[in-house]
Parts: C-alpha cells; structure tokens; sequence
C-alpha cells in the first residue's frame, strides 16, 4: 500500500500525463497544455488574476530551457513554486492567531 507521499507523488505524475501529449508530445506540456492546465487545475489562481499577461510571463519563467515547452521537472518547478507560498501564507494566518 503506497503512504500518502507517495500517493502524492502519483497523482503530480497523472496530472502531468492529463496535460501533456496532446499537441503531440507526451514529455512536455506545451503553451496550449499548459493554459489548459492552470485554467482546469489552477482555476481559482486564474480568476483572481488581474494582469491577462501572467500566465504567459509564468510560462516563460518556468521554461528554464526556452524551448518553448514545459518538461516534468519545470512543471515541478510550478509546483514547488505554488507549495512554497501556500506553506507560507499558512504560517502567515496561524501567526496571526496567536
């Protein structure tokens, strides 16, 4: 029976595989995957955006490579990136309660 980490790190995989391969290229996600992807996965990150360039400056941001194209370790990179503030605004909120 595989823990909860690796449940997790399950899921991450799936997800990218969801995305990924339908403009052809099943290791990569591309521009159109990847809008895709934030505006299914990440919709309410989405909606709140003001600026309608943002997703393209993130896309931009993570592809480290420039091939215009998102690998499994960029989108991790997303990943990570969305973890660290979201860890972060917690400990910001259960300061605050103390």
């Amino acid at each position: 029976m595989p823990t909860e980490t690796e449940r997790c790190i399950e899921s991450l995989i799936a997800v990218f595989q969801k995305y990924s391969g339908k403009d052809g290229n099943n290791t990569h996600l591309s521009k159109t995957e990847f809008l895709s992807f934030m505006n299914t996965e990440l919709a309410a990150f989405t909606k709140n955006q003001k600026d309608p360039g943002v997703l393209d400056r993130m896309m931009k941001k993570l592809d480290i490579d420039c091939d215009g194209q998102l690998d499994f370790q960029e989108f991790l990179n997303l990943i990570g990136g969305l973890a660290v503030a979201c860890h972060d605004s917690f400990l910001r909120s259960s300061q605050k309660r103390i």
